[in-house]
C-alpha cells in the first residue's frame, strides 16, 4: 500500500515512559526465515532506526527510535522497496490475511474439483464416438461445447493461484514452477476451443481442469502445513502471561498488558502465575517450574539476585522481579524464533516430486515447442502441428508421475496409522527415509515422564503423608498420591524453595531438602526429599523416572538399521547417564536449555547428518522444528505436537524404527514409479509427436499407468512387519 508511505505516521509512533519512540507495523508476504532477516536487516539501516524485530507468527515488525529525528514513512518505503506490504499492526488483519488465502484455495480446489468430475459427462461420451459409436458429428460438437462450458470457467477460475504467481515471476524476469503451468493450461484450453470450433475430433477440456484439481491439492495441503507450522509457535507464545503487575515507584499494583512491559520495571509475580518477561529476582523466594526451559519438572528454587525466564510457573512463594527483556524479546519469544526458522528451513526441502518436476517440466515443454516448430518446418500446418504440440502435453501429462509419490505415501501413512503413528505430511516421510542420527529427550520420551516415587514402606508413607497432602510440590503431590486419602497437617505453611511443615498429632514436622531438615545438602544425584519431627531421625525418599519398558527394544532395532543415536536432555547427568545406559545409548548431554539443544541438532546437521529429533516438551519444541525430522509421542505438549512431523499415539517407543522402515520403504517404492512413469513418457511422446496417439488411446494409457503405480504402491501395506 503505497499511499500508506506519504501519509504523516507520527501520531502511530509510541512514546513509553522512558521517552523510547516505537512503530508496530504489519508486513504481508513475508514466508521464510530469508525474508524475516531481510526485512530486519534492510530496517536497521535506515537512519534513526536503533533496532528492529520481526516475529513472522504475526506479521509484526516492532520499529524502536533513536533519539535521532523519527522518519516512520522511511520504514514504509523500504519494506514496499523490498517487495513486500505494510501497514499499521492489527493482528485480527494479520490472521485474516491468513485464512484469506486458505480460503480462497480451498474454494479453487472445490470448483476445480466441481469442473473435473462433471466435464466427464460430455467427454467420455465424445471418446466413445471415436470407435464407432452412434455419436453424430454433431452431437460430438455439443459434447465438446457443453465440456467447454463447464471446464473454461472452472479452469479459469481454479487457475488463477497459478496465473497470478506466473505473472508476478515472469515480471521480474523469472520462470518459477507456475509458468509452465500456466502456459500448459491456458494453451489447452485455445488448442480445444479452436479444434472445437473447426469441429475436430480432438478436444482436451477435462485435461485442463483434472490436472488443476491435481495441482491444487498439493498446493492447499503445503498451505495447511505452513498453518500448523505457524500454530506451533503461536501455542510457545501463549504460555506467555497476556498480564503482568507492574509496580510504581510508590510499590502500588497496576496490571497492565505483558507488551506494555519495559526493561528496569518492577513486577509481582504471585504463586500459581507464570513469569511474564525475563528478569532478575529483587526479594522474595519460590519455587519455579521450568519445564518450558529446562524440560524437568523438578522444581528449582527462585532466590533475590536470580534470573527468571518467561514462561516458568511460580509454585510457591510471591516474587518482585526487574525486567531485562521485553515480551518479544524473551526466551519464549526466541524460542518461537527459532522453530518459526526450523521450520521454514524444513518447508524448503526439495521433494521427490518436486525433483522429478524440475526434469519433466522443461523436457516436456521443450519437446512440445520442438514438435510445433518441426512439424510445421517439415510441411504441416500450423493447426495439424499445433494439434501434435498440445498432444504431447496432454498424453505427458503427470497422472502417474503425481501419483507416484502420493499414492505410496497415502498407504505408508495408512499402515503407520494402524500402529499407532500419525503422519503430517508427505515430505516427512520422504526426510525420514534420509536420516542416519537419531536424538532422543530423556523425560517423557525415554522415561514416563512422572516422578516415581522408589520408597514403598507402607509406615513411612503413613509419617509424611499429611504434609504431602497439602502441598503444590511435584514430588510431594507424588507422595501424596502413593500414600492414597487421608488426614492432613494442621498449621500448614510452605516454605518456598525449602519444603513443606505442619503439625502432625501435635508434633512438628517437616517435609523438604535436606539442609532445611539440618541435615548436609545432597549431592544432586537423586531426586529426594526428606521428612522428620523436629529433634528425630530423618527419613528419606528418593524419586526416579522410570524407563520405557521397549526403550532399549527401540534403540537397538535403530543401531541394527545403521543409524546412530544420542540423548540430549535438560536433567542432571547422573540420571541422564542412568537411563542412556539402560537403554543402550552411549553418548548423551546433560543440562541443555532449549536453544543449547537447537544448537546441537543444527551442528549435526551442519556436519552433514541428517537429523532425527524424538522430544515431548516445550523445551523440545525448537529442535523438533530444526531437525531434518521430528516425532513426539502423544502424551507430549499441543506445541511439540505441532512440531513434530509424526506423533506416535500408544506410547511404544517402538514406533520409532518402525517409522524409519516404512519411510525407507516407501521411498523405494515411489523411486520404482518414478522409473515407471519415465517409461511411460518416453513410449507415449514418440507417439505423440508421430501423431499416432488419439484421446481415448491417450485417456486409457495415462488410466493403465495410474494403476500400475497404485497397485505398487500397494505394496506399502506389508512394510515393516518385521518390527
Amino acid at each position: 500500500m503505497t499511499d500508506l508511505s506519504l501519509r504523516d505516521l507520527s501520531a502511530f509512533v509510541v512514546t513509553d515512559d522512558k521517552g523510547a519512540h516505537r512503530l508496530e507495523l504489519l508486513v504481508q508476504g513475508a514466508r521464510c526465515a530469508g525474508c524475516m532477516g531481510k526485512i530486519e536487516t534492510g530496517t536497521a539501516r535506515l537512519p534513526g532506526v536503533a533496532s528492529t524485530r520481526f516475529n513472522l507468527t504475526t506479521g509484526k515488525l516492532a520499529v524502536a527510535f533513536g533519539d535521532g529525528p523519527v522518519d516512520p514513512a522511511s520504514v514504509i518505503a523500504a519494506i514496499e522497496a523490498m517487495g513486500y506490504r505494510a501497514s499499521l499492526f492489527d493482528p485480527s488483519a494479520a490472521r485474516s490475511a491468513e485464512d484469506r488465502e486458505g480460503r480462497e484455495l480451498a474454494l479453487a480446489l472445490g470448483v476445480a474439483g466441481f469442473g473435473a468430475g462433471n466435464v466427464m459427462m460430455f467427454t467420455v461420451p465424445a471418446w466413445a464416438g471415436l470407435f464407432g459409436q452412434e455419436l453424430t458429428p454433431a452431437t460430438r460438437d455439443l459434447m465438446y461445447w457443453l465440456a467447454a462450458l463447464i471446464a473454461t470457467p472452472c479452469a479459469l477460475f481454479a487457475g488463477m493461484t497459478f496465473f497470478r504467481s506466473a505473472w508476478r515471476s515472469l515480471r521480474r524476469g523469472k520462470a518459477n514452477m507456475d509458468v509452465p503451468i500456466s502456459i500448459g493450461v491456458l494453451l489447452t484450453l485455445a488448442v480445444s476451443f479452436s479444434e472445437t470450433m473447426l469441429h475436430g475430433a480432438h478436444a482436451y477440456f477435462d485435461a485442463a481442469v483434472t490436472l488443476l484439481f491435481l495441482l491444487l491439492i498439493g498446493r492447499y495441503l503445503d498451505h495447511q502445513l505452513k498453518m500448523r507450522a505457524r500454530s506451533a509457535a503461536r501455542d510457545l507464545l501463549a504460555l506467555q502471561a497476556p498480564i503482568a503487575v507492574r509496580l510504581d515507584d510508590a510499590g502500588r499494583e497496576h496490571g497492565v498488558p505483558v507488551a506494555e512491559i519495559s526493561v528496569g520495571d518492577r513486577i509481582a509475580v504471585a504463586p500459581g502465575d507464570r513469569i511474564p518477561v525475563d528478569g532478575i529476582v529483587e526479594s522474595g523466594s519460590s519455587d519455579l517450574d521450568n519445564a518450558l526451559i529446562t524440560g524437568e519438572s523438578a522444581p528449582v528454587v527462585a532466590s533475590p539476585g536470580g534470573r527468571t525466564f518467561a514462561g516458568a510457573l511460580n509454585l510457591t512463594g510471591r516474587l518482585i522481579m526487574r525486567a531485562s527483556a521485553r515480551s518479544e524479546d524473551s526466551a519464549v519469544a526466541a524460542l518461537a524464533r527459532l522453530m518459526e526458522a526450523g521450520a521454514q528451513s524444513r518447508s524448503a526441502y526439495v521433494r521427490l516430486a518436486d525433483k522429478a518436476a524440475a526434469l519433466y517440466v522443461p523436457v516436456v515443454h521443450t519437446l512440445a515447442a520442438g514438435t510445433f516448430l518441426g512439424g510445421w518446418a517439415l510441411g504441416l500446418g500450423p493447426r495439424e502441428a499445433l494439434l501434435r504440440a498440445a498432444a504431447v502435453l496432454i498424453v505427458t501429462c503427470p497422472c502417474a508421475l503425481g501419483l507416484a509419490v502420493p499414492a505410496v505415501q497415502v498407504t505408508a501413512s495408512g499402515r503407520l496409522f494402524r500402529r499407532g503413528v500419525l503422519v503430517k505430511s508427505g515430505a516427512a516421510l520422504e526426510r525420514l527415509a534420509e536420516v542416519d542420527h537419531v536424538i532422543f529427550d530423556k523425560t517423557g520420551v525415554l522415561t514416563e515422564g512422572k516422578p516415581r516415587l522408589l520408597t514403598d514402606t507402607p509406615a513411612l508413607l503413613a509419617l509424611a503423608a499429611p504434609l504431602a497432602r497439602g502441598s503444590r510440590h511435584p514430588l510431594a503431590r507424588a507422595l501424596a498420591e502413593r500414600a492414597g486419602p487421608g488426614p492432613v497437617a494442621e498449621d500448614l505453611q510452605e516454605s518456598p524453595g525449602l519444603g513443606v511443615s505442619g503439625i502432625i498429632d501435635g508434633r512438628p514436622a517437616r517435609l523438604g531438602r535436606a539442609a532445611w531438615l539440618g541435615l548436609e545438602n545432597s549431592s544432586g544425584a537423586e531426586t529426594e526429599l526428606w521428612f522428620g519431627f523436629d529433634g528425630e531421625t530423618r527419613v528419606r525418599f528418593v524419586f526416579e523416572d522410570t524407563i520405557r519398558p521397549d526403550a532399549a527394544q527401540a534403540v537397538a532395532a535403530l543401531i541394527r538399521m545403521g543409524l546412530t543415536v544420542e540423548v540430549l536432555s535438560g536433567d542432571l547427568p547422573g540420571p541422564v547417564g542412568r537411563m542412556a545406559g539402560a537403554a543402550g545409548i552411549s553418548r548423551w548431554k546433560s543440562g541443555l536449555t532449549p536453544f543449547e539443544k537447537a544448537a546441537e541438532v543444527a551442528a549435526r546437521k551442519a556436519a552433514g547428518r541428517k537429523v532425527l529429533m524424538v522430544g515431548d516438551g516445550l523445551n523440545d519444541a525448537a529442535a523438533l522444528a530444526g531437525a531434518d525430522a521430528s516425532m513426539a509421542p502423544g502424551s507430549a505438549v499441543e506445541a511439540s505436537q505441532t512440531a513434530a512431523d509424526l506423533v506416535f499415539t500408544q506410547g511404544e517407543l517402538t514406533a520409532v524404527p518402525l517409522a524409519i522402515s516404512v519411510a525407507r520403504s516407501a521411498r523405494r517404492r515411489a523411486m520404482e514409479n518414478f522409473a515407471f512413469s519415465a517409461l511411460y513418457n518416453a513410449i507415449a511422446a514418440p507417439a505423440a509427436v508421430l501423431g499416432l496417439i488419439n484421446p481415448f488411446v491417450a485417456a486409457i494409457a495415462m488410466s493403465g499407468s495410474s494403476l500400475v503405480v497404485t497397485l505398487n504402491a500397494l505394496r506399502m501395506s506389508f512394510a515393516g512387519r518385521r518390527l
